[in-house]
């Protein structure tokens, strides 16, 4: 089940109902984005949408990586990596990953960041043998949304 990496550059109906059924097997409390969600990505120089298809066409994965400049340099950092049930454990995943890495590489980055629940261990086995390593740090979030 080998998977096609692509960035995508054009939203359309396949690609909005592909997310309708992607995000709600990375989060049940997020709602999958609208058209126009996934345009503001597609469409922002600071970030790729890449997306992972079979032979057939269909999509199967997605990554978000997004890059910002700060005074020390070019930041990258992966998000949303998801990868539908039918296609775990064949390399796309990996294959989304090290697009995401080549991309990050080829726009300067200083090194790509990402996080992964504990519970995922299947994505943090991966991660560590795509060379990524724990790093030590206390991560804090403040919610906007309350």
């Amino acid at each position: 089940m080998a998977a096609t990496i692509s960035a995508a550059s054009v939203v359309d109906d396949e690609l909005v109902a592909a997310f309708a059924s992607l995000i709600p097997q990375l989060s049940s409390s997020s709602p999958p984005p609208s058209a126009a969600d996934l345009a503001a990505i597609v469409n922002n120089d600071n970030s790729v949408l890449f997306i992972a298809r079979l032979d057939d066409g269909s999509i199967v994965g997605s990554l978000t990586l997004a890059l910002y400049r700060i005074p020390t340099g070019v930041k990258a950092w992966i998000e949303d990596v998801v990868v539908d049930d039918t296609a775990r454990g064949h390399g796309v995943g990996e294959a989304l990953n090290r697009a995401a890495i080549d991309e990050a590489r080829r726009r300067g980055a200083k090194n790509v960041s990402l996080t992964s629940r504990a519970s995922r261990a299947a994505a943090n086995r991966l991660y560590q043998r795509l060379g990524f390593t724990p790093y030590e740090t206390n991560l804090y979030r403040y919610g906007l949304d309350t």
